[in-house]
C-alpha cells in the first residue's frame, strides 16, 4: 500500500512543501516517483516520517535527525542532547524571568537601572553554532558584531520592534487575513526591514527563513503564541514578498 504526498501531508498534519524539504535533505525519499511527477510513500516511509516528527517534537535540528536515522547518533545520545538543550533553555528562561523582575521593581521604585541586569538571560549567541551552519561563519560574525556595536537603548528597540511585528502577524492571522493582503505584506515588509538590520535577505535567504519559522519547532512556538497559525502565515506571507521584491 502507498500514499501519495498530498495524503501523507495531511494525514500528518504538515505540508507537501515540509515532505519535499525533507526529500531533498535526504530524511524521506519517496518509495516511488510516478509518470506524473507526484510522489508516492509506501508504510516503510510512512515509519521513516514517523521517527522524523517525533524527533522534531524532541527539538532536534534537521541536521541531527538525520545523524540519528542514519546510525551515527543512538537514540540515547539524542535524547542525552535533548535534555541538556532543555536545561540550557530552562536556565535562561529562569535568568529572564529573574531580569524582568528586577526591571519592574526598579522602574516602578524609580531606581537606576543596570544594563548586565536588563539583558540577563537575552544571550544573542545562543544561536551561535545554528546560524553559522545555516548561513556560513562570516553571517554570524557580521550579525554578532553589530549586536556588540549597539547601546542599552538601541538593544531594547531592536528586540521590542521583533516582538510588535509578531504581534501583527498573529493579530493577522487571528483575523484570517491573507498572506498577499496589503495588510499582511505591510508587516512583511517591516519584518524585512527589521532583518536588513543584520543582513542582506536575498530571495532565497528569505524564503529559507521563513520555512525555517514552520520547520523549527522553537520557532514555529514563538510565533504561535501570538495565535494559532501564524508561523504559516508569516512563511507564506515572507515567500510573498521575496518573489515580488527580492532578487
Amino acid at each position: 500500500m502507498e500514499w501519495s504526498i498530498q495524503e501523507i501531508a495531511r494525514k500528518a498534519g504538515t505540508t507537501s512543501r515540509t515532505l519535499r524539504h525533507y526529500g531533498e535533505l535526504g530524511l524521506l525519499v519517496p518509495s516511488r516517483i510516478g509518470s506524473n511527477g507526484y510522489r508516492y510513500y509506501d508504510q516503510e516511509a510512512l515509519v521513516r516520517l514517523q521517527r522524523v516528527l517525533l524527533l522534531r517534537e524532541l527539538g532536534l535540528s534537521l541536521p541531527a535527525i538525520k545523524d540519528v536515522l542514519e546510525g551515527q547518533w543512538d537514540t540515547a545520545a539524542a535524547l542525552r542532547t535533548h535534555l541538556r538543550l532543555l536545561e540550557q533553555e530552562r536556565e535562561r528562561i529562569g535568568r529572564q524571568i529573574a531580569s524582568v523582575r528586577t526591571t519592574l521593581r526598579k522602574t516602578e521604585e524609580g531606581e537606576e537601572l543596570m544594563a548586565e541586569e536588563v539583558f540577563d538571560g537575552f544571550d544573542h549567541t545562543q544561536y551561535e553554532q545554528e546560524v553559522t551552519e545555516r548561513w556560513g561563519r562570516e553571517a554570524y560574525e557580521r550579525s554578532d558584531r553589530w549586536w556588540r556595536s549597539l547601546g542599552e537603548g538601541e538593544r531594547k528597540a531592536f528586540i521590542r520592534e521583533q516582538l510588535d511585528i509578531g504581534r501583527d502577524y498573529g493579530r493577522a492571522a487571528t483575523a484570517g487575513l491573507a498572506a498577499d493582503s496589503d495588510e499582511v505584506q505591510a508587516i512583511t515588509r517591516r519584518h524585512h526591514g527589521w532583518l536588513s538590520r543584520t543582513t542582506t535577505p536575498t530571495r532565497e535567504y528569505f524564503i529559507g527563513l521563513g520555512q525555517m519559522y514552520v520547520d523549527d519547532p522553537r520557532f514555529t512556538a514563538n510565533y504561535d503564541k501570538h495565535g494559532e497559525g501564524t508561523a504559516l502565515l508569516v512563511r507564506d506571507a515572507m515567500k510573498v514578498y521575496a518573489e515580488r521584491h527580492l532578487a
